[in-house]
């Protein structure tokens, strides 16, 4: 009975996890976590659907999971670990959720999640992206209905900024950002400080999240001389073995990899972006920490979305 389960609803609520804690490697953990639980101290009536039961156990290990990274500390900037979404495009909306399922694993959307507290970010989670009601939110959480109106209210509100920007992950966009990107990695190898600048906007920022394992810059680069500056010093020290266009959360993006890579360097990476409207980048992400790329296959191997 736990191995149908399992097969029925894992992949589910690895997505769940993976949404609560921006970390796949978390949510492989805790997706073990919660079937362990069901293995010894089952639900009292297995004759019932699984489904509520495992996303209550998930949601509260996720939230505690959540607390306890808040609280450690963490070398440099923290960003999600990316996971491979094949070929997936978002549609202009989906009437049945706030956010769409492709919408929930963007990079946006798990940062802006960050401002939430951990209970705001698992109501908001079971409210608007899983479409539950008040009271399974509350049965899920061991809340009554009205702390779940309350504090789905105020989630909402701190995520009013991110929802004024958000941008659909849908096929205009991925390919708008696959350009983008190509015209970067083009730019980057002609060396010319002024091409690369082009594929900017001129207040770009990019963030390094290395953990601690990796020379990474520790705070925001700024400026799209700046910006260009560093990753043209980066290309010019190492020079990539093999790069991939992936699709990760909802976007294309680079996997790198650097063969015999020199101390301290990041013998693979993953450097996505967001666009403006004209085109140029905006932002530019780079996860090299090695526990965010548990999930992500060499760029040699095959790939299965994951989210």
């Amino acid at each position: 009975m736990i191995d149908a389960a399992y097969r029925e609803h894992a992949r589910f609520i690895w997505g769940l996890c993976y949404r609560m804690t921006g970390s796949a490697a978390d949510a492989d953990d805790l997706v073990q976590e919660t079937f362990a639980r069901a293995l010894l101290s089952p639900p009292s009536d297995t004759t019932t659907p699984w489904r509520p039961w495992l996303v209550r156990v998930a949601v509260n290990l996720a939230r505690d999971r959540l607390r306890k990274r808040k609280r450690a500390p963490y070398v440099g900037p923290w960003l999600p670990s990316p996971v491979d979404t094949g070929d997936e495009a978002a549609s202009d909306g989906d009437p049945e959720r706030r956010y769409g399922m492709l919408e929930s694993v963007t990079f946006a959307f798990l940062m802006a999640c960050e401002a939430l507290t951990p209970r705001q970010r698992a109501v908001l989670l079971l409210r608007d992206v899983l479409d539950c009601t008040v009271e399974e939110t509350a049965t899920a959480l061991g809340l009554n209905v009205a702390n779940v109106k309350t504090t789905h209210h105020r989630a909402r509100a701190a995520m009013q900024a991110s929802d004024a920007a958000r941008a659909l992950p849908t096929r205009t966009l991925q390919d708008k950002t696959r350009a983008a990107l190509e015209r970067l990695a083009f730019a980057l190898t002609t060396g010319d400080l002024a091409t690369v600048e082009a594929a900017f906007t001129p207040t770009a920022f990019t963030i390094n999240d290395a953990g601690g394992d990796y020379r990474a810059a520790l705070r925001h680069v700024t400026g799209a001389s700046r910006v260009s500056r560093f990753y043209l010093g980066l290309v010019r020290k190492i020079a990539p073995t093999r790069v991939v266009s992936r699709m990760f959360n909802g976007l294309p993006a680079l996997l790198i990899e650097v063969d015999d890579a020199p101390h301290r360097v990041a013998p693979r990476l993953v450097l996505r972006c967001d666009v403006a409207e004209d085109g140029r980048i905006k932002r530019v992400h780079t996860v090299l920490a090695r526990a965010k790329l548990t999930g992500v296959a060499g760029a040699e191997a095959p790939r299965a979305s994951t989210a």
